[in-house]
């Protein structure tokens, strides 16, 4: 098996992160440091740690959704001190967050001990779509939900379409739903800044087909099987259709 593949599975990160890891010198085979890409190793027999702690195969997989609140970071740790949405997880296997939500944002975001699903899931090739509640100061016209659906110019390159949807206006604030499938860095807070409109809330409620649901902030439950069979038959379609 691929070392970055072996790590994966191990639940360590995805496996291009695994790449940068492995890269950094960071991984030992055998107590030996290996840096190089590629590397094959056997699973079974060899003993890898990442940082000095061994790393092994998960005996059973874990999958968690979790509602994420606002003031936490997507990391096991944080170098500025703040809290990580791992504060909030009570878990006895070493679990990675799929994907991440900035530290103002807040909602569904899923963990696991699969490096495998971990990769399906992030992986661009598949476009699962994300929808966000969006919430924004003032109200919001038509011609900028438009601007917003046909894809904002930023710095002369225009960002990708986005299916946008009205929700509301209380009288103060608009609330919006954002759908977008691609998952930039920031893409919904910077489509709102090229517009020139502040968001007051942002919160990702869908991944795909799996949806936040009732979720209180700051807990987690297991997902269902069929949570997690919505993303490997997607992953089999594709394959079959290719």
């Amino acid at each position: 098996m691929r070392l970055n593949k072996f790590l994966s599975a191990c639940g360590v990160a995805s496996r291009r992160k695994c790449d940068e890891i492995i890269s950094s010198g960071r991984v030992t085979v055998g107590g030996v440091v290996v840096s190089e890409l590629g590397v094959e190793i056997n699973e079974k027999k060899d003993v890898v740690a990442v940082d000095g702690v061994r790393v092994k195969l998960p005996q059973e997989f874990v999958y968690l959704k979790l509602n994420k609140p606002k003031g936490y970071v997507c990391s096991a740790k944080d170098e500025k001190g703040r809290k990580t949405i791992f504060d909030l997880v009570q878990s006895d296997v070493r679990l990675v967050n799929v994907g991440r939500l900035d530290y103002a944002t807040e909602g569904l975001i899923f963990l696991t001990n699969d490096g495998d699903f971990a990769n399906l899931v992030t992986h661009p090739r598949f476009h699962f779509e994300k929808e966000y509640h969006v919430t924004v100061e003032g109200e919001m016209k038509e011609s900028e939900l438009a601007v917003l659906r046909n894809g904002v110019v930023e710095n002369g390159v225009r960002m990708p379409k986005a299916k946008v949807n009205f929700l509301g206006y209380d009288g103060k604030n608009t609330k919006l739903a954002v759908v977008i499938d691609e998952g930039q860095n920031h893409q919904v807070r910077r489509m709102f800044d090229c517009i020139g409109r502040t968001i007051v809330l942002l919160k990702r409620v869908r991944i795909g087909g799996v949806v936040l649901g009732g979720l209180s902030r700051g807990k987690t439950r297991p997902m269902t099987a069929d949570e997690i069979a919505y993303f490997l038959q997607h992953r089999k379609n594709q394959t079959n259709e290719e």
